[in-house]
C-alpha cells in the first residue's frame, strides 16, 4: 500500500510539476544534457535567459485547471473514500496532503479518468496499464496463472514508462513495483497483509489521547472500555494533608445505607430476588419502582 502511494505521489507531482515530489526540473534536464538523450527536452536559451522546453509528461496551467477542478468536484459514494477536495488548492496548483488510502483510491480509479483528454494518449496510456495492474494485484481473489500475465504486463509498462518520463521518476519505489506480482503469487491476496486496518485501529487509540505530551500514558489507559466510561476516575490518586475522621450523624447513615441498598451492584442479584418473592406475594404483579424501592427500605433483611 506505501508502493503504491509513493507511486501515485510521483506521478502527481510529475504531472502537476510540482517543486516537491515532482521529478522534472533544471536540475534534471541538464541531466539529460550530460548523458546526451531526448535533445527536445534540453535546456533552451531564449531572449538571453534559460527555459525548459514543455514535456509531454507535465500538465500546462490549463490542464492543471482541468484536473484538479474534477477532483475538487469529485462526489463519490459514503466510505468509499476520504474528502479529496480537502487536498486540492486550485490557486497554486497543488494537490498535497494526500493519506495512503488517497492514494489508492487515485491511483486505482481516480487518475486514468481525471487525465482523459488532459495528458497525450501515451502518457495516459501507461498510467492506465499501471493503475489496471494495481487493481488486478489488490483483487479480493487471486488466479496464479493471472498472476504470471500480470508480471509479464508490469515489465513491458515501466518499458513504456522509461521511454516517456525521466530517469530522476524512477525511485526505489516504481522498481519496487515489479516484484509485487511475484510478492503477491507467494504471499496471496494483499487485503490479507497491507496496513489500511491497522492504521484505521492506530487512528481510534490516537483519538482516545487526551494528554498529547504523555500519548503512551493515556493509550494505554483509555483503551480499557471500562476506563474509558468513567476516564476522570482512571488514576489511583493518592491523599493530600492530614487524615481527617468524620462520623455520620443519624441522618447521614441512613441515606448512605440506602443508597447502597439501591444502586450497589454487588447487591443487584439479592435485590432481584428479593422483589421476585415479594411480587409473588402480590400474584406476581410488577409495581412502580418507587413502590419497590420502598419496599428494598423497609422489609429488605438486614
Amino acid at each position: 500500500m506505501h508502493i503504491e502511494k509513493n507511486v501515485c505521489d510521483n506521478i502527481v507531482g510529475t504531472l502537476l510539476n510540482l517543486s516537491r515530489g515532482g521529478k522534472d526540473n533544471i536540475k534534471v534536464r541538464k541531466d539529460l544534457q550530460d548523458m546526451g538523450i531526448r535533445s527536445y527536452l534540453h535546456p533552451k536559451m531564449r531572449n538571453g535567459k534559460e527555459y525548459l522546453p514543455q514535456a509531454c509528461y507535465t500538465l500546462a496551467s490549463k490542464e492543471r485547471d482541468i484536473f484538479l477542478s474534477i477532483l475538487k468536484n469529485l462526489k463519490v459514494p459514503d466510505g468509499y473514500a476520504s474528502n479529496i477536495s480537502r487536498c486540492v488548492n486550485l490557486k497554486e496548483h497543488k494537490l498535497s496532503n494526500l493519506k495512503s488510502h488517497d492514494g489508492h483510491i487515485l491511483m486505482q480509479d481516480l487518475l486514468p479518468i481525471c487525465l482523459r483528454g488532459v495528458v497525450e494518449k501515451k502518457v495516459l496510456s501507461v498510467i492506465t496499464n499501471l493503475s489496471d495492474f494495481f487493481k488486478r494485484l489488490c483483487a479480493k481473489s487471486l488466479d496464479p496463472e493471472e498472476v504470471d500475465q500480470l508480471q509479464v504486463r508490469v515489465v513491458l509498462t515501466l518499458c513504456e514508462m522509461e521511454k516517456i518520463f525521466p530517469p530522476s521518476f524512477f525511485t526505489i519505489m516504481i522498481h519496487l513495483i515489479i516484484h509485487l506480482s511475484i510478492e503477491a503469487k507467494l504471499g496471496g491476496p494483499i487485503q490479507y497483509r497491507w496496513m489500511y486496518p491497522i492504521e484505521r485501529y492506530l487512528m481510534g487509540l490516537k483519538a482516545l489521547v487526551k494528554n498529547r505530551a504523555y500519548p503512551e500514558g493515556y493509550i494505554a489507559e483509555r483503551n480499557d472500555r471500562n476506563i474509558q466510561k468513567r476516564y476522570i476516575f482512571s488514576s489511583g490518586g493518592r491523599p493530600i494533608g492530614t487524615l481527617n475522621t468524620k462520623i455520620l450523624d443519624m441522618r447521614s447513615l441512613p441515606q448512605a445505607n440506602r443508597y447502597i441498598l439501591l444502586h450497589s451492584d454487588k447487591l443487584s442479584p439479592y435485590r432481584q430476588e428479593f422483589l421476585e418473592s415479594e411480587r409473588a406475594i402480590y400474584g406476581g404483579i410488577q409495581n412502580s419502582k418507587r413502590t419497590e424501592d420502598k419496599w428494598l427500605v423497609e422489609k429488605f433483611p438486614r
